[in-house]
């Protein structure tokens, strides 16, 4: 890969994690539980604090090389696998999901910063559809861009002030 370009795909993908960062640390005590929004028959997928976690979850999830072997690092469980099942046991809190956020992080930019060859083909999920790596970059990123946005837009809707926008990835 170019490394003009893997910097330029990093600096966007950082930036979107950066976002959800600050969507996270922006949370006051009380919204963190809250039901957000309505999710038919699984009203608490609506929480910020779920919403965040399944976030972190899947980014961590299509970074991996190796889907079929995936773990969560301790102390997340695999619940997104089955979402039937509900939530996962407990609610993780604030400073658990910054640590994921962190690890997710550093796990974007090394696969980033690896020098993959972008056009091979990466398996995301077993009877799912298959893409290249640079494809489910994009994939992830727009993910993690959405659900960060959206847990903003509920802040800003309870006159919580919303981060700013964040243009690149921070250096940290």
């Amino acid at each position: 890969m170019q490394p003009n370009f893997q910097s330029a795909i990093w600096q966007q993908f950082g930036a979107a994690i950066d976002t959800l960062a600050d969507a996270i640390r922006a949370c006051p005590d009380e919204l963190w539980r809250a039901r957000l929004w309505d999710v038919p028959d699984k009203p608490e997928f609506g929480e910020f604090w779920y919403i965040a976690y399944h976030t972190l979850f899947w980014l961590d999830y299509y970074l991996s090389e190796d889907p079929e072997n995936f773990s969560t690092p301790a102390p997340f469980t695999q619940s997104e696998f089955n979402m039937d099942d509900g939530l996962p046991e407990r609610v993780y809190a604030r400073d658990e999901l910054l640590t994921y956020l962190q690890y997710g992080r550093d796990k974007c930019r090394a696969r980033i910063e690896s020098g993959t060859d972008l056009f091979a083909p990466q398996r995301c999920r077993p009877n799912y559809l298959d893409m290249t790596i640079a494809e489910l970059h994009l994939y992830n990123m727009r993910h993690v861009q959405e659900h960060a946005a959206a847990l903003n837009m509920l802040l800003g809707q309870r006159n919580i002030a919303a981060p700013d926008w964040v243009s690149r990835a921070r250096s940290t």
